[in-house]
């Protein structure tokens, strides 16, 4: 387990108890900061898992995660370029009288 999974498993730790306080207290405002740290927790236990885990699938098999990073770029070149690029407008022609356009 590495520091950052660690400092998640204490801040779900903290949150468990402070929800607890809120919870015996009757504080509400506690006890929802209390579940708020413990899913921060939580969340950033599964950061450090899943960081862990693309860890080692890369030092496994380097080209395959060298594709897939290939892939989800070009991905989200293809998705930045679309909402960044002004659509054009088009004008109805005009008719001018003389059949031209």
């Amino acid at each position: 387990m590495d520091s950052y999974a660690a400092e998640g498993n204490i801040k779900e730790m903290a949150g468990k108890m402070q929800d607890a306080a809120g919870e015996l207290l009757g504080a509400t405002g506690t006890q929802a900061a209390g579940k708020a740290r413990e899913l921060g927790g939580k969340a950033q236990q599964l950061c450090a898992d899943t960081t862990e885990i693309v860890r080692g699938k890369t030092v496994e098999s380097p080209f395959s995660a060298l594709a897939v990073a290939a892939g989800l770029g070009f991905l989200l070149g293809a998705v930045w370029a679309t909402a960044n690029s002004t659509p054009r407008r088009s004008y109805p022609r005009r008719y001018r009288g003389d059949d031209q356009y």
